[in-house]
């Protein structure tokens, strides 16, 4: 692996109850009255990457950037960067567009309004941009994004678009637009792409997995993306009545990702998305999708 090579490290900030593993117990209408834990486990991370003197950027929920403005001012004043994971964490294509374009707006003018400063990066709930939802890419082009990380290059129950490229490069929307997407990492192992960007990839795999795979992406000589969410290193979080497989995906190995996440700060090198893609390699003719 290039020492050279700096990766991309992204955080989807989101609380415990508003991923989609556990909607079956969580109403929206219910978020409210939940546990909130989402500002101290992301203090935690902020602590953490100051320890290592990295920066990442930080897909802030608008949800919960309207309860905690102060929470994204201290992401912000650490130096890190700001994206927008959209307002309500819904499945974008279980949205009417209509609805899309109006939580997309709103959730980058609660960013904007917060930091003062432009918010040009959007990563979708649950990677949900595929090939049923790809007019929510014309909608990011028409509100000011300019790249994008929402689109998993495999085959997936929630989301997905197998046959997309690995590396980032160049998205046409269907209406002629264009975004630059970092598509969500993965490693090859024979003709199989495994996922290998993280998340509960990165809990359920052992260490030594996700550090070969995404070391294969760094000796490719390609940066790779990394995401985790803030409940992932709270072991502590409430425990909801969930179906077994639902809560083998959210709960397994929450006592072991934090510190997985340090032998990951010490392994690779790590930057803000924005600042990965400048120094990437990017093919100038758009691929659509």
């Amino acid at each position: 692996m290039s020492s050279e090579i700096r990766n991309a490290l992204t955080i989807d900030v989101e609380d415990y109850f508003q991923v989609a593993a556990l909607a079956e117990a969580v109403d929206r209408d219910d978020w409210p009255q939940m546990e909130y834990r989402v500002e101290s486990n992301t203090d935690r991370l902020l602590e953490l990457f100051e320890r290592f003197d990295t920066k990442a950027t930080f897909f802030v929920l608008g949800w919960v950037a309207e309860r905690s403005p102060h929470l994204v001012r201290r992401i912000q004043q650490a130096g890190h960067e700001i994206a927008s994971h959209g307002y309500s964490h819904q499945l974008v294509y279980s949205q009417t567009e209509k609805v899309f374009r109006e939580e997309t707006r709103r959730s980058k003018a609660i960013l904007e309004d917060i930091t003062g400063a432009p918010v040009t990066g959007y990563r979708a709930a649950s990677y949900s941009i595929t090939a049923k939802s790809l007019w929510a890419l014309d909608v990011l082009c028409d509100e000011g994004f300019t790249w994008d990380s929402s689109i998993f290059p495999v085959h997936h129950d929630r989301y997905g678009m197998p046959g997309t490229p690995f590396t980032p490069y160049r998205i046409q929307a269907p209406n002629g637009g264009q975004l630059t997407e970092f598509p969500l990492s993965t490693c090859s192992i024979g003709s199989y792409r495994l996922p290998i960007a993280g998340g509960g990839y990165f809990r359920l795999f052992p260490y030594w997995l996700s550090r070969w795979g995404l070391g294969q992406i760094n000796r490719l000589g390609e940066p790779f993306i990394f995401y985790l969410h803030p409940w992932e290193i709270d072991p502590g979080q409430p425990r909801l009545d969930v179906k077994a497989f639902s809560r083998f995906r959210h709960y397994n190995n929450l006592d072991r990702c934090y510190g997985r996440l340090e032998k990951l700060l010490g392994d690779f090198s790590f930057g803000p998305v924005s600042k990965v893609l400048s120094g990437s390699n990017i093919p100038l003719e758009p691929v659509a999708v």
